[in-house]
């Protein structure tokens, strides 16, 4: 019995016909369109990843500056 991956269901929605060429071992033949389409996604996962990044950069600034301030509000004060 094969085992039906997630991703092989989301051709198959998407179009059971191309879903049962690739099952069969049809390669293709817009090569280029999924090497395009491949190059797009890898763009956008770094994108994304930056984001995360950056925003784990701001949040560790803001806490350091919330720190900041409470330790010289209460040095004023004491």
């Amino acid at each position: 019995m094969a085992t039906t991956r997630a991703s092989e269901i989301g051709s198959y929605l998407f179009c059971a016909r191309a879903w049962w060429y690739q099952r069969q071992g049809v390669e293709s033949v817009n090569q280029a369109e999924l090497s395009s389409g491949t190059k797009l996604h890898e763009q956008h996962g770094r994108k994304v990843l930056t984001v995360d990044l950056m925003r784990g950069l701001a949040y560790l600034l803001l806490l350091i500056a919330i720190l900041l301030l409470v330790s010289y509000f209460t040095a004023r004060i004491l």
